[in-house]
C-alpha cells in the first residue's frame, strides 16, 4: 500500500512537471528579440531583422526545447521575413516545421495551427502554386470557424484568402 501511494505521488509529480514545462515560455530575452525583429521588419530593415529573428529562435530552442509553441512562433516569424525578401526556399521549411510543432504541441484544431496553415498557403499563393495553397486555406478556414465561430474577423480573413487563391 505504501509503495502504491509513492507511485501515485510520483506520477502526479511527473504530470505536474509536464504541465509546467508546457506552460513555460521562452523568456524575456526571447520576447525582446521578437519585438525587435518585428520593429526592424516594419522599418524595412530585413537583413538585420533576420539576424535578430534567428537569435530569437536560438534562445527559444535553448530555453524550452525544439518542440515548443514559442519555437514555432520564432520559426514563423523568420519564415515571414524570408518570404518578404522573396527567399521562398528558406521560408518553406520554416513554415512547415512551425506547423508540425503547433499540430503536435497544441493539437490539429488549434487556432495557431490555422495561422500556420494560412501562412504556408500564403507562401504557395505568392509563388503561384494555387493547387498547394487551396487545401491549406480550406483547412485553416475550417479550424478558424470551428474554434472562433463563423462571425470572427479571422474567419473573414480566411474566406478572403481562399477567394484570392486564383489571382
Amino acid at each position: 500500500m505504501r509503495h502504491t501511494k509513492l507511485i501515485v505521488l510520483a506520477l502526479a509529480f511527473l504530470g505536474a512537471m509536464v504541465s509546467t514545462a508546457h506552460a513555460q515560455r521562452a523568456g524575456i530575452e526571447w520576447d525582446i528579440l521578437n519585438q525587435e525583429a518585428l520593429e526592424l521588419d516594419r522599418a524595412g530593415k530585413y537583413d538585420r531583422a533576420v539576424i535578430v529573428a534567428r537569435k530569437a529562435l536560438e534562445v527559444a530552442e535553448q530555453n524550452v526545447g525544439p518542440y515548443h509553441p514559442d519555437v514555432a512562433e520564432s520559426l514563423n516569424n523568420l519564415a515571414a521575413l524570408y518570404k518578404t525578401q522573396g527567399d521562398y526556399a528558406k521560408a518553406e521549411p520554416l513554415y512547415k516545421r512551425s506547423l508540425a510543432i503547433r499540430e503536435e504541441a497544441l493539437g490539429p484544431d488549434h487556432p495557431d495551427v490555422a495561422l500556420s496553415l494560412n501562412n504556408l498557403a500564403g507562401l504557395y499563393h505568392t509563388q503561384g502554386d494555387y493547387a498547394k495553397a487551396e487545401p491549406l486555406y480550406k483547412r485553416s478556414l475550417a479550424i478558424t470557424e470551428e474554434a472562433l465561430g463563423p462571425d470572427h474577423p479571422d474567419v473573414a480573413t480566411s474566406l478572403n484568402n481562399l477567394a484570392l487563391r486564383g489571382e
